[in-house]
């Protein structure tokens, strides 16, 4: 009897040492005596107790946070930065033995890329021209990962945050650039404006009743608000007699 029972214990004990399940997403480096079989995975796994050992390795996207870093641009302005990184697991051999917590060595490396790459740039750049830091940041981390058997595929950067005169100062040169395209196209206007009244003179010039046109189109509008003075056109035809006894009397003096 309890030769069975020592039995079924060692069987137990062996299969819960022997066989591992892994998700789709894990694979699991098999060390074999301290030396690399190959990576396994997913489903049943089967190691031979006490001589092999796994280590499993997500292989899903990862998204990491990187801390706010203090950084002085090139124009000499501090800011702090942070971004987000997206990476993932490509050899899991790699990931397991050419580094030592790939996680945070990522993170790490991020940190230092990141004060790099901004403190090479000037605050104009930072804030307009992100898609090229996002760029330069995903291409130098995944240079120096690839080793690692990891693939950086997105750098973002998140916050930048300026300081509180620095904040003021942008204000004041938005608000002066706005007050400039405000006077610009007001300026253009009566450009415009004036033009349009020099064409319509010169239709009155030439057609004169266009003139008394005008003036039954203003009463009108007058007529429509309520008004309490009534105004009504004079020709100008009945001023011509009189406009032309004055430049006969001032010829008479000239002579």
């Amino acid at each position: 009897m309890y030769p069975v029972i020592v039995i079924v214990v060692l069987a137990v004990f062996f299969l819960s040492a022997a066989i591992r399940i892994l998700n789709e997403y894990e694979r699991g480096v098999i060390f074999r005596l301290g030396r690399v079989i190959k990576a396994k995975g997913p489903g049943l796994i089967i190691l031979i107790p006490i001589v092999d050992k796994m280590v499993k390795v997500s292989m899903r996207l990862v998204v990491m946070d990187v801390d706010s870093q203090d950084v002085i641009t090139r124009d000499n302005v501090s800011v702090k930065v942070n971004a987000v990184i997206y990476y993932r697991v490509i050899e899991p051999i790699k990931a397991v033995i050419e580094v030592e917590e790939y996680n945070y060595a990522v993170s790490q490396l991020a940190q230092t890329t990141l004060r790099s790459v901004c403190g090479q740039a000037e605050l104009d750049e930072l804030l307009s021209a992100r898609e090229k830091i996002n760029s330069q940041l995903q291409e130098i981390l995944d240079m120096h990962t690839d080793p690692w058997g990891i693939k950086v595929s997105t750098v973002e950067l998140k916050h930048i945050d300026l300081p509180q005169d620095m904040q003021r100062s942008m204000a004041k040169q938005a608000e002066a650039e706005r007050e400039r395209r405000a006077k610009v196209i007001n300026a253009d206007g009566e450009f415009q404006a004036a033009g349009k009244l020099a064409e319509a003179a010169e239709i009155i010039r030439e057609h004169p009743m266009a003139l008394q046109l005008r003036y039954l189109q203003t009463m009108r509008e007058i007529s429509a608000e309520q008004n309490t003075t009534t105004i009504f056109p004079f020709p100008l035809e009945l001023f011509k007699p009189f406009l032309s006894m004055i430049d006969k009397e001032k010829k008479g003096v000239g002579e």
